[in-house]
């Protein structure tokens, strides 16, 4: 009984709060059917294989962006897909591959597992199956665009990590992210004989996160699970940004959302949450559907002045918009919410005037409100509140020390 006060009580407080945690978003569900449809669509291309497409989907401050985004989480764990949340921030910038995996790696969730990365996929490889055989064939084929450390370390992997764990690790390691040293790696190819197997050519350190990405969504599938799902929030800080940088994030969305023909990558989707303003306070007042490929023109940069084009492109047309609550909706989550109220705090939680309106405020907002009345009104029985609910908008004005150096744009990956 205790148990389930201490849960209840820490529902309710992560929707006081507006954090959107496994309980609170079991308590609510989610109200999208529409964006939930397309979501399974997505589950289904990536277990097939069809992956590198994405969803964008747009709302205001507070519509449910993240709560969506931890529902649609749920979805695919139940599916067996390995799910990563990757917030963007001064540390992620959505422009920076490098950074964009690390964050993708560490915030992983398996299904079934307790622990997080690659680590646990890894040890679910069976060498002896078809399905891993099939991946050392892709990854040494010309169809999956790899390095040749990525075949090699796969190999060295099957050999050693009955033997010599340490080194088996060193390799998860790599493929999660960390450096190895190439000089290593073909010492452990001589000791095999296989050292004219894979020559190791050099590689950017952005080129090889980018292929890092494409190797873990095989090796996740190899290792039996649907594929890989990425969870983009708070993409719309790229509007903090100068110019150049909201060109090469514009670039970086039109990857996940749609991908590209020369970078298709099988076992691998994405959804990207965005504030619903980026595109009139950034795209058009800032005028970047112009500005942008401009300037990457005028540096020679044909190829960045497309992508950029078509991810704007994509922002304006193809964004997948939060519903607002309607009345059924709103009175299923008030039925909900009393219930558990009452039952977290062990009282029975009065009826509220709930004043619907036009149906103009947000979810969390009506959701906060009445917790915040019953809060009150649980300490003081005669007390009547007059709850206020106002509008926060995003500020997009540029933050230069928002921007840090991409850490692939230059260096080889022998590190």
């Amino acid at each position: 009984m205790i148990e389930g006060t201490v849960s209840r009580r820490r529902t309710v407080e992560a929707l006081r709060s507006g954090v959107p945690s496994r309980d609170a978003v079991g308590a609510l569900g989610s109200a999208q059917p529409a964006i939930a449809s397309s979501f399974e669509a997505l589950l289904d291309d990536v277990d097939a294989g069809r992956g590198n497409r994405g969803l964008l989907v747009g709302g205001n401050f507070g519509s449910g962006k993240s709560h969506l985004l931890e529902h649609l989480r749920h979805l695919a764990l139940e599916r067996r897909f390995v799910t990563s949340k990757v917030v963007i921030s001064k540390e992620t910038p959505l422009y920076d591959p490098v950074k964009v995996f690390r964050a993708a790696v560490s915030n992983s969730l398996v299904p079934g597992r307790r622990g997080s990365g690659l680590g646990d996929v890894a040890r679910e490889l069976d060498f002896g199956s078809e399905r891993v055989r099939e991946l050392a064939r892709w990854v040494d084929g010309d169809d999956a665009a790899l390095n040749e450390r990525f075949g090699a370390t796969l190999y060295l992997y099957k050999d050693l990590h009955g033997s010599d764990e340490d080194f088996a690790e060193r390799i998860v390691r790599f493929w999660s992210g960390e450096p190895i040293a190439a000089g290593e790696i073909k010492r452990r190819l001589r000791e095999a004989g296989e050292a004219a197997s894979w020559p190791l050519s050099k590689v950017t350190l952005s080129e090889l996160a980018l292929q890092r990405f494409r190797f873990a969504a095989a090796l996740i599938k190899a290792a039996g699970y649907g594929g890989w799902i990425l969870l983009f929030d708070e993409v719309e800080l790229i509007g903090r940004y100068s110019l150049l940088q909201r060109g090469k994030s514009y670039a970086e969305l039109a990857r996940w959302a749609k991908g590209f023909d020369d970078e298709r990558v099988p076992w691998l989707g994405a959804v990207l949450a965005v504030s619903g303003d980026l595109q009139t306070v950034v795209i058009d007042e800032k005028n970047d559907h112009e500005n942008v490929p401009a300037r990457f023109r005028e540096r020679g940069d044909e190829l960045l002045a497309a992508r950029a084009e078509r991810g704007i492109s994509i922002i304006r047309r193809d964004t997948l918009h939060l519903e607002r609550p309607d009345r059924p909706m709103l009175e299923d989550a008030y039925r909900k919410l009393r219930t558990l109220h009452s039952e977290a705090y062990g009282w029975d939680a009065p009826e509220l005037s709930v004043e619907l309106g036009s149906l103009e405020r947000s979810m969390r907002q009506y959701v906060r409100a009445w917790i915040y009345e019953w809060d009150l009104r649980r300490l003081d029985p005669g007390y009547r509140p007059a709850i206020e609910v106002g509008e926060l908008a995003p500020d997009y004005s540029e933050e230069p020390e928002l921007e840090l150096p991409p850490e692939g744009d230059t260096g080889a990956a022998d590190g």
